[in-house]
């Protein structure tokens, strides 16, 4: 039986908490989603008016809808997680689960054994983790060999075999890292006092543990067993050193799991923090790639979902920056002030440091992806109609009203395209007036560019206020380009950004990518205007110089700068070099200019 239409089933579809998925025409998966209330949640697919593109393309291709009610939104949560897992549908948020997590094991057995593993087994042994870092599992068993004398062996150790006498303590018994329980040379019941400690230390809970050893060191003191009590006290030490560097926060914060989300135009980053007894346990980043231009509310509810299931936690209590649905079976925490305001400030830092490292790693391996990434930011911050893949910059020089020169720096995929600057010396303003020149050079360069029939650039940049902006308006009006080119002018007393016929400036984050690409154009304008200044500053300055030596003409001039190339290197010649390019008597009166002064 074929599927009714759409208008069909999304009359049909019921009032109540589930799953949807959407189908396409060859009865492909192609988006999984949750709804408190499945028939309003669908319907606004068809009735609302997308901003996103890819929103507008998935909503073209859904041929069948499917749905599943749930009891409860936690069902629904758990539900779409597992399905987006299992399907990976082409418009759903991609999860990475790419690699095994390691875990501690305490294994189900008498005398049991405490190892790292990363294969978890329904066997009846408890596992503790998965814990990110290979390095912290390490750390931890570590710690408990330090201060618990645990087998390694993997004897049977039945009750029939040691009593047997079946085997014999070996060589970690001599070193003192073992009790010797295979030769019955410590009970049963000693050695799980040490096994429940043990769970406490793994929980994060040191204070039993530091308890006991305290209790053990003052009867060993009060016997005048000193080495023994020395031995004690240098495991106090590694617990409570351990403990400084695991504990954050308060210690009444326990058994918390801390969610923050940072995010940009195509991917989230969700850190999450486990507490236990005031320790972090725990910490893990995941990052989410965006399909629908989802919300960051979307985001961390999926991820939380995800990374709970992923770790395993069952702790009834999350801290998270804004209002989530979970469920009535978790009580979520936004904290304003105190110290869970600093963990949940803690957890927001991890994610940002994930981003900006991922940023990194990317540029190197993959420079297209940052570069898109970079652009569909700008494009967003800037409220552009196109990405700014081609970005001209301007800038006047104009030093105590000499030499009026300008400069246009050319940024491509965000970084400088130096064969493309363009320096220019102002032709037609007398005198130092800013607003002039700027009409100037902007005229000359895009007349240039539509002449030679050159790509022109998406965004263009006037360093200065409003005055310059309108100076260069002029221009682009002039030239037929206004409205096709989009403008703006930066004001360097505030990173003010200025729009065309819009009196309130824009002012971006001051850590924006944006504003600092724009900040790089703006200075680098800036050093290739005044670079270009100095250089025709220094050439008149020397050229004059020489020009006033008396018995020195213009001929002679051209000479020593023709084989020395500058003036700088005909102040430094001796006096025989100078013999051999203009003759004995102009040559002392150069020499003698130089030397003399």
């Amino acid at each position: 039986m074929d599927a009714p239409n759409l208008d069909i089933q999304l009359k049909t579809l019921p009032s109540q908490p589930g799953v949807y998925q959407y189908y396409d025409k060859d009865g492909t998966i192609i988006y999984v989603g949750k709804a408190k209330n499945l028939k309003k949640r669908v319907s606004s697919y068809f009735t609302k008016t997308h901003d996103n593109g890819k929103t507008r393309v998935l909503v073209k291709k859904i041929a069948n809808i499917k749905h599943i009610v749930v009891d409860t939104e936690t069902d629904a949560l758990l539900l779409e997680n597992n399905l987006i897992k299992k399907y990976q549908p082409r418009y759903n948020v991609l999860l990475k689960d790419d690699k095994s997590y390691p875990w501690i094991c305490i294994k189900n057995e008498r005398y049991p054994r405490v190892f790292s593993t990363r294969r978890v087994f329904k066997d009846g042994s408890e596992y503790f983790g998965p814990y990110t870092s290979g390095k912290t599992v390490k750390t931890l068993l570590d710690l408990i060999k330090g201060l618990y004398s645990l087998r390694t062996c993997n004897y049977h150790l039945s009750k029939e075999k040691i009593e047997a006498e079946k085997y014999k303590v070996c060589l970690e018994y001599h070193l003192g890292n073992c009790k010797g329980a295979c030769e019955g040379l410590e009970t049963e019941i000693e050695y799980n006092e040490s096994i429940k400690a043990i769970k406490e230390i793994l929980k994060g809970n040191f204070k039993d543990s530091l308890l006991q050893f305290k209790m053990q060191m003052k009867h060993y003191a009060e016997e005048m067993r000193f080495e023994e009590a020395q031995k004690i006290k240098e495991k106090i030490e590694v617990l409570e050193n351990y403990q400084a560097k695991s504990t954050i926060v308060n210690p009444k914060i326990s058994n918390v799991d801390v969610f923050s989300i940072m995010s940009d135009e195509s991917y989230g980053y969700v850190n999450f923090l486990q507490l236990s007894y005031g320790s972090i346990i725990r910490s893990h980043t995941l990052e989410i790639k965006k399909k629908l231009d989802e919300t960051d509310k979307t985001l961390l509810e999926l991820a939380i979902t995800e990374i709970r299931q992923r770790f395993n936690s069952n702790y009834k209590e999350i801290y998270v920056p804004f209002k989530v649905d979970l469920g009535e079976n978790i009580k979520v925490t936004i904290p304003k002030l105190g110290d869970k305001k600093q963990i949940l400030d803690l957890s927001l830092r991890n994610a940002k440091y994930f981003r900006m490292e991922r940023f990194k790693q990317i540029k190197i391996v993959d420079p297209d992806r940052h570069v898109n990434r970079i652009m569909a930011q700008m494009k967003a911050d800037l409220r552009l109609s196109e990405e700014p893949r081609h970005i001209e910059c301007f800038d006047n020089s104009n030093i105590q009203g000499t030499h009026p020169v300008a400069a246009c720096v050319v940024f491509k995929n965000g970084k400088p395209s130096k064969k493309e600057y363009r320096n220019f010396n102002i032709k037609t303003v007398e005198g130092p007036d800013d607003f002039a020149s700027m009409e100037e050079v902007v005229y000359r360069r895009y007349k240039r560019l539509l002449e030679e029939e050159q790509p022109l650039p998406q965004l263009i940049i006037i360093d200065g206020g409003k005055g310059q902006l309108s100076s260069a308006l002029k221009s682009l009006d002039a030239l037929n380009l206004r409205g096709k080119i989009a403008i703006v002018g930066i004001a360097k007393r505030l990173e003010e950004l200025f729009y065309p016929n819009d009196p309130i400036p824009l002012y971006l984050d001051k850590r924006s990518e944006t504003l600092k690409i724009i900040q790089q154009l703006r200075n680098e304008a800036h050093r290739f205007g005044i670079e270009h200044h100095r250089n025709k500053r220094s050439k008149t300055a020397l050229n004059t110089e020489l020009e006033t030596i008396t018995g020195v003409g213009e001929k002679t001039v051209v000479e020593l700068l023709r084989h020395f190339k500058s003036a700088k290197r005909v102040a430094n010649a001796k006096l025989d070099e100078l013999e051999a390019v203009v003759g004995v008597s102009r040559a002392e009166k150069v020499y003698n200019f130089y030397h003399e002064s």
